[in-house]
């Protein structure tokens, strides 16, 4: 049977600096993290015959390769669901390459998230548009039900209820993401951590989330180049090989509001990606040495853990209790700080730092990483990826 495993790799990453206000445009900063991600690689912009974003993305691909001096395309696609298209577009690209519909592909992402559209703000028009999707939140958008962090509290507290979770157990998660960030000198909480009674305090968004349990806004951009493994093997940088790539949508699946399955307290979308990504990649959860995990909200990094295998339904709690997710535990969990404590940039600086994980030249070194995790939005249809050193 065909497979990716293998044929592909991560040769380039770029980045902007995370800010609350860039001062830019969109296509500014897209231009500027792909100008990086190609330089890091040792290529030039003319090499580049893919472009592969988010649906979600303001800025055109054909207007990125004039900005940056890419000529021709033979290759260029979106991924829908907001940032459960994250390790997707890393898929998407593979494929590209695999396939010989293109040889370099830049895997980009780009907005003022904090300055510009604020993806968190309530926005009544969703319930009323005339599509699928108008269709499906006219359930509960007309009465207050329009924001990510009230989506997310409708399957925490049910979670809650399931596994007798805590805030506290979400809290723990806050906890180790701000001292990841708070050594990181890209993340916005540099130097900045905070103490489980601090994430207590922290004021209420929608019970049982706290202010601390939800990510935070940021203006940024990130790129990756893709290529394939024997090509990246002579360039500038070692290589991350895409060992595995997977998408998942859970039956019976809503935009973050998949209230009506018959159960409510998992994430089934994650273990479709999960199963797809052992099969392929041939590993388990044990061949894991760390793991960026996308963390929006606490709750969904407990049910991650669960659904990825690295614990059993409801016993994610007791994995984080002991510091199973802080960078000497069993498993450290974004040893960048995550979207939490290093910038929200839709999962992709979470796919940056697996990369200098491989290359063994993150801040917070992990040691003898040879296979890293990475996963994509949660709550929505999402994707993931095993990446490892050859």
């Amino acid at each position: 049977m065909y497979s990716l495993s293998g044929r592909t790799a991560i040769a380039g990453i770029g980045a902007t600096e995370f800010s609350k206000e860039s001062g830019r445009s969109e296509l500014q900063l897209a231009a500027e993290a792909v100008f990086a991600a190609v330089d890091d690689a040792g290529l030039s912009p003319a090499e580049v015959d893919g472009l592969v974003t988010f649906t979600q993305d303001a800025n055109q691909e054909i207007a990125v390769a004039r900005e940056v001096g890419i000529g021709d395309l033979t290759f260029f696609s979106r991924v829908e669901y907001g940032g459960g298209a994250a390790c997707g577009t890393v898929l998407h690209a593979a494929m590209a390459v695999a396939t010989g519909a293109a040889s370099t592909v830049v895997c980009y992402r780009a907005f003022n998230e904090r300055s510009g559209r604020r993806f968190g703000q309530p926005d009544p028009r969703l319930g009323g548009q005339p599509s699928s999707q108008g269709v499906e939140m006219s359930w509960h958008v007309p009465y207050g039900l329009m924001t990510p962090a009230g989506w997310v509290a409708m399957f925490a507290r049910r979670y809650m209820h399931a596994f007798g979770a805590t805030s506290e157990d979400f809290g723990r998660v806050a906890v180790a993401m701000r001292r990841h960030a708070a050594t990181n000198p890209a993340a916005w909480f540099h130097g900045r951590p905070i103490t489980l009674e601090e994430h207590q305090r922290s004021r209420w968004i929608v019970e049982p989330l706290h202010l601390l349990d939800c990510c935070q806004e940021s203006d940024g951009a990130v790129a990756l180049v893709v290529t394939s493994a024997d090509r990246a093997r002579h360039l500038r940088r070692s290589p991350a090989v895409v060992t595995a790539a997977a998408q998942g949508a859970g039956r019976g699946q809503m935009m973050m509001t998949s209230f009506y399955r018959d159960d409510m307290s998992g994430l089934p979308e994650m273990g479709v990606v999960a199963s797809a990504l052992w099969s392929m990649s041939g590993l388990s959860p044990k061949d894991i040495q760390t793991a960026i995990l996308y963390d929006h909200f606490t709750p969904f990094v407990l049910s991650q853990l669960e659904e990825l295998g690295f614990c059993g339904r409801g016993e994610a709690k007791d994995f984080v209790a002991d510091g199973g997710i802080e960078i000497d535990g069993r498993l450290p969990v974004n040893p960048h700080g995550g979207q939490l404590g290093e910038a929200y940039i839709h999962g992709m600086n979470g796919i940056t730092e697996a990369v200098r994980q491989i290359r063994g030249t993150a801040v917070n070194q992990v040691a003898g990483v040879r296979n890293v995790l990475v996963t994509a939005g949660t709550g929505v249809p999402t994707s993931g990826l095993v990446l490892s050193r050859e």
